[in-house]
């Protein structure tokens, strides 16, 4: 089984280090390519991945580790892990590599990353979200923090499909589960990381300093993000409260992956976590007067 892991940062590198794991040691043969480029896809290619845990460390080593124009063969399962502004960027020079009956998954930050890869080609397109905290430390190195890992994926049509993909991350020690409601929980994870990726990087500071310092701000930001999509019939008011008890018990010094592109004065996801949600409530006839006052002000940034 040909899987082929897209975009090697803090997400895909973990979860590919993880699948490395599979290499060998199952009665399908596993292939782990690593689609990525650069000097920190360089490193991997020479010396593997590094995964530095708050328990430990370990070195994965994939099958192979090359850019989507040098990839060779078609994949059965790509899992597509970079940032959501780069999808169709990554994908395209990959359609060689896809069949009518490749798998794909989407674990970008978002609520259409799926939508937007089914357009793109004729394969079987999951829906689905991942809970992690982690980061490229250095060249070759990702860097997870605590303990929380969970894969979230399901499509009606595909059943079969994401069962299977559900036993393989299992079977690499990942934390994964099948959810039949896949809209409504790739809107929970989105409601968590479009209020703290906005108020991490419009404060600079990290999510449980927001949750200490600007607990009103956040919890009316997530109150607004969840009007959304109750107007899009998907009700996560619940979510509000798990999302602040989440913020209080992280690391003091967790934070988001658009921070810390904030402070790196790197590319960013405002767009699909900040500006998305103040779009889509335009719309449907919805005001969002904080979520609008972070954004144009980390715009003009």
């Amino acid at each position: 089984m040909r899987i082929a892991i897209v975009g090697i940062g803090g997400v895909g590198g973990y979860i590919g280090a993880k699948f490395c794991s599979l290499i060998g040691t199952q009665k399908k043969k596993y292939e782990i390519v690593f689609i990525a480029r650069g000097k920190h896809a360089d490193k991997i290619k020479k010396d593997g991945i590094k995964i530095i845990e708050d328990e430990g460390e370990f070195i994965a080593t994939p099958t192979q580790v090359c850019s989507a124009n040098e990839a060779k063969g078609t994949f059965d399962l790509i899992l597509v892990c970079v940032k959501s502004y780069d999808i169709q960027k990554a994908l395209l020079p990959l359609g060689k590599n896809i069949r009518p009956d490749t798998v794909l998954i989407p674990f970008a930050n978002g609520v259409n990353n799926h939508q937007i890869i089914k357009e793109m080609f004729d394969a079987k397109v999951i829906n689905g979200c991942v809970y992690i905290l982690s980061h490229i430390d250095s060249l070759g190195i990702v860097r997870k923090q605590g303990k929380v890992f969970l894969a979230v994926f399901g499509d009606e049509e595909y059943f079969g499909e994401a069962l299977f993909v559900e036993y393989m991350f299992k079977d690499a020690g990942l934390r994964a589960k099948f959810e039949e409601e896949i809209d409504e929980a790739v809107w929970k994870k989105y409601l968590f990381i479009s209020a703290f990726a906005t108020l991490t990087s419009y404060y600079n500071m990290s999510i449980r300093s927001i949750y200490e310092k600007h607990f009103d701000e956040a919890k009316t930001l997530l109150q607004e993000i969840a009007c959304v999509a109750k107007a899009k019939n998907i009700n996560i008011d619940d979510e509000i409260d798990k999302a602040l008890k989440t913020a209080s018990s992280l690391p003091q010094d967790a934070s988001t992956s658009m921070h810390l592109d904030f402070q790196h004065r790197r590319e960013s996801e405002l767009q699909t976590l900040s500006g998305y949600i103040g779009e889509e409530a335009k719309k449907m006839g919805l005001t969002l007067p904080l979520m609008q006052k972070f954004y144009e002000g980390l715009k003009e940034r």
